[in-house]
């Protein structure tokens, strides 16, 4: 009988796996449906949908493994890296989602939640202000106008699986939609800034670098305390605090 491996899991959702099949199970169905749709429009290799009924999403395991983990050593070429810098680049050409995602949120919005997360990781006492107040800083430059892109809105590196430098597929399309395709290039490359060139070699166009390390900023400072607690460890070396003190 198969192992039954738990993937991931906390109060929202949860990934197991059995065998060569994936079971998601999501406290929202509406994340499920967002996540099977993009899949079907996305122009690069998903993986396949072998049934779905209500909280429960199952699907095939890709073939390959990940360039890495965040807070572990990354793996793969360069030339794997730059195959996913351009996949990343066929996905956001794409023609556009009918609904916004997590990359889509309008600038007020996110400067407000932003302002107020900040404000709560130092009364808190969860961060220092001074690294709080100089990646607030950093993070101001992601709030810009952007033109809309079709982003898959959770891009971890964990989520895009290569064998050899070939892209076999991309995972976890429940926050896909309209958003900033620098959202996406960012949340792949936190943490592994050492192969960002070759996925900008990849992508194939100019990136507004200031852009990129303001989302990392971002990012992490938003997800610092959720990561806290559902469980998981943002201060472990090379996860979120350790991006938060590169900016220093």
């Amino acid at each position: 009988m198969d192992e039954v491996k738990v993937v991931v899991a906390h109060s929202e959702r949860a990934t197991l796996r059995v065998g060569d099949v994936f079971l998601k199970v999501d406290a929202d169905q509406a994340r499920i449906d967002v996540e099977v749709e993009a899949m079907s429009l996305a122009p690069v290799p998903t993986p396949k949908v072998l049934w779905r009924k209500p909280s429960v999403l199952a699907t095939a395991a890709l073939p390959g493994t990940t360039l890495g983990r965040l807070g572990g050593p990354s793996t793969g070429t360069p030339a794997a890296w730059a195959a996913a810098g351009a996949a990343i680049r066929k996905l956001h050409d794409a023609p556009l989602p009918s609904r916004p995602g997590q990359a889509g949120r309008s600038i007020v919005a996110l400067a407000a939640e932003l302002d107020d997360e900040c404000e709560l990781l130092v009364t808190n006492g969860v961060l220092p202000a001074d690294l709080v107040t100089r990646n607030r800083q950093v993070a101001e430059a992601a709030l810009r106008p952007w033109n809309p892109a079709f982003t898959h809105g959770d891009l971890q590196i964990d989520h895009v699986f290569v064998d050899g430098d070939e892209v076999t597929g991309i995972i976890d399309w429940s926050e896909a939609g309209q958003g900033d395709a620098l959202y996406d290039l960012a949340t792949f490359t936190l943490g592994h800034e050492e192969h960002l060139d070759d996925v900008i070699a990849g992508y194939g166009t100019d990136i507004d670098l200031d852009v990129i390390h303001a989302w990392w900023s971002l990012r992490s400072l938003l997800i610092v305390r959720w990561l806290i607690e559902h469980g998981f460890d943002p201060f472990a070396p090379g996860c979120e605090v350790d991006v938060l003190r590169s900016r220093m």
